[in-house]
């Protein structure tokens, strides 16, 4: 039977076009399990893929997509029977394998995760690779620690898709949230989700000449990077922890040991991609225990296939506010 898919062709030029496709069920890759999409969503890395940067797509023509929930259309799979509902994130899906821009997605088993009780498939893509590197940051820093007492909690890029979502858990867990962005047009997007207090991120950004600021911070989610981690880094509590889950802001970090060496300081590292199987449960699990779903429905903005072509720059800019959920049947 075919399916629906927007299919990237890379031109004579280099640059990467994009159509929607009538496709055969022959032209899916390899898997041992077929699920039939309902819905994908929109990340940063998306973006790369959809303009062709970054060199994460070795081979056109491509399905992008790296997020997907839908239901198990046939399975050589133990683990799952048809009519199961699944998500997937990660694995360099919609990278190196086709991914959820599409009907359609054929994959590995050991890449899928069910679907918990409690949440749709609309609301699974709501959360995405976001919601799931929120709360596997929020959970690395549980296990250093972190509670409601210990003081303000940052998070930095706090209108972006990991942002939001772990502004509404913390705000829902009883914390402080301190929220960092530079659109003010967000300030009241961000107190609905819970936050107490607005930071500019210019404040952050904002290279200094000391290796140790004011300690302000219990604990951080830094989805941005850069000279921003590095302020973040020394504006910490002594003992404090920072998840560090992105780079919207720079790969690069300039910084000193002395917030660790001084003032005991952890910089964690969140990987969502590869993250095992227990955890990835635990996390989607504490997702849907966490936050408030009528917070996560108001970061929810739902499009078409055909609509990504436009939104792949504006992704890539920051230029979207929370989530935006792809409806691939629509």
């Amino acid at each position: 039977m075919s399916f629906k898919a927007l299919v990237l062709e890379q031109g004579e030029d280099g640059k990467i076009e994009h159509e929607v496709k009538e496709l055969e069920e022959s032209s899916l890759p390899e898997g041992d399990v077929t699920v039939a999409v309902e819905y994908s969503t929109l990340n940063y890395k998306d973006g790369l893929v959809l303009n062709g940067l970054g060199n994460l797509v070795k081979e056109y023509p491509h399905v992008g997509g790296i997020d997907f929930a839908g239901t198990v259309e046939s399975s050589d799979s133990p683990d799952y029977q048809p009519g199961d509902q699944v998500i997937l994130t990660g694995w360099r899906v919609g990278e190196i394998h086709w991914g959820g821009y599409s009907q359609k997605a054929r994959v590995k088993s050991d890449w899928l995760v069910p679907m918990p009780d409690g949440l749709t498939t609309k609301r699974a893509m709501g959360l995405g690779t976001a919601g799931l590197t929120s709360m596997l940051s929020i959970l690395a820093l549980e296990r250093l620690g972190l509670d409601p007492d210990r003081g303000q909690v940052l998070v930095t890029g706090a209108a972006g898709g990991v942002g939001s979502v772990a502004v509404a858990v913390l705000a829902n867990l009883g914390y402080d949230v301190a929220a960092s962005t530079g659109r003010t047009e967000t300030h009241a997007y961000l107190k609905d989700l819970g936050a107490k207090t607005i930071i500019d991120r210019a404040e952050l950004a904002e290279v200094y000449d000391r290796p140790l600021l004011s300690a302000r911070f219990a604990g951080a989610v830094d989805t941005v990077g850069g000279s921003t981690l590095a302020t973040v880094l020394a504006s910490m509590k002594p003992h404090a922890s920072v998840a560090s889950c992105g780079l919207a802001g720079g790969a690069e970090l300039h910084t000193t040991v002395m917030p660790f060496i001084i003032r005991g300081v952890n910089l964690l590292g969140i990987d969502s991609a590869t993250c095992p199987a227990a955890l990835r449960r635990e996390a989607w699990g504490r997702l849907v225990e966490d936050l408030p779903m009528d917070k996560l429905d108001a970061m929810i903005d739902t499009v078409t296939l055909s609509d990504l072509a436009d939104l792949r720059t504006k992704i890539l800019k920051g230029q979207i506010r929370g989530r935006t959920v792809v409806d691939v049947n629509a």
